[in-house]
């Protein structure tokens, strides 16, 4: 894998918006903290634009801003402003050539996923799956969640220590650390930006689906494949799981686990990664060792 240069006092994150509109406020705290942990910050255009819909600009601005962030050789990191929906509309159009020869950290989750599996399996390339510029806010960056962000881009090594959950699967494995948001996983199916899977840890997360739309999509990873030859698999926050009129009849980590009860690789349920408060870094793609007892649970980067 090809890790980018862990960052120094002076380095310079950049903080774009390649997907939803975010408005320019809602990055004050991030920009203030980063600062004073003696970051340079550039903030896009499409941070707080002048945009009258979903998106924080058009697909040409927000891919042409991104293009810029990626090839400038002086920045040492992209910070994602939000996630929401459209860096899949632009990601076929991006050249890492430049970014190749002068990697830096791509951080964020959600629709970040689809970068994040793109780099794997495209460059073999690292990123950090981990909070983005709004998780800042309202003294939110003293959080643990926030500060593991704070201590990746500096190269420490994550481990995490979680509490044991009933639908457990028992066992210690080690694999390249790969996921994210479950419904960007099963929309890169058939594309460039499908990671492939076996051997690996994988994790999933997500946020105000159906329950029946979760049972689908876990159903299409399995269908393709994405679920046989896991080493380990990882289910974080399924958090604001919404139902039909006429009950699904599980609850979401109950599908899950009806799911992936025939294979072998162990599973840990209710992982402190999601699109709420509790939400670790984790580096994407490198290896980790996941280890899953009765009394508890650690993830550790190898």
């Amino acid at each position: 894998m090809l890790i980018p240069p862990y960052l120094n006092a002076g380095d310079t994150i950049a903080i774009t918006c390649p997907a939803g509109y975010m408005p320019l406020k809602n990055i004050k705290t991030c920009v203030s903290v980063l600062q004073k942990q003696g970051y340079k910050v550039v903030i896009g255009n499409t941070v707080g634009s002048k945009s009258k819909n979903y998106f924080s600009a058009s697909d040409a601005d927000r891919l042409a801003e991104l293009q810029q962030f990626l090839d400038d050789k002086n920045i040492k990191a992209i910070l994602c402003g939000r996630g929401g929906y459209g860096t899949g509309r632009i990601i076929e159009d991006i050249n890492f050539s430049k970014f190749l020869k002068h990697p830096k950290w791509i951080i964020g989750f959600s629709d970040i996923t689809i970068l994040h599996t793109h780099l794997f399996e495209q460059y073999k390339t690292a990123s950090l799956h981990a909070s983005m510029a709004g998780a800042f806010n309202n003294d939110e960056y003293k959080n643990p969640y926030v500060q593991s962000l704070l201590a990746a881009l500096i190269g420490h090594k994550a481990q995490y220590e979680v509490a044991p959950h009933n639908f457990n699967k028992l066992g210690k494995v080690k694999g390249k650390l790969i996921g994210g948001n479950l419904t960007l996983l099963a929309h890169t199916m058939g594309t460039s930006s499908a990671p492939k899977t076996k051997n690996c840890i994988l994790f999933l997360e997500d946020l105000g689906e159906q329950l029946y739309h979760i049972d689908r999509m876990m159903y299409q990873l399995k269908r393709n494949g994405k679920l046989d030859e896991l080493a380990g698999l990882i289910i974080g926050g399924f958090t604001d799981m919404k139902d039909t009129e006429r009950p699904f009849g599980k609850t979401v980590y109950e599908i899950i686990k009806d799911i992936v009860a025939p294979y072998p690789y162990p599973v840990c349920f209710d992982f402190p990664v999601s699109h709420a408060k509790e939400n670790y870094a984790l580096k994407h793609g490198l290896v980790h060792e996941l280890n899953i007892s009765k009394e508890t649970v650690t993830l550790k980067e190898l």
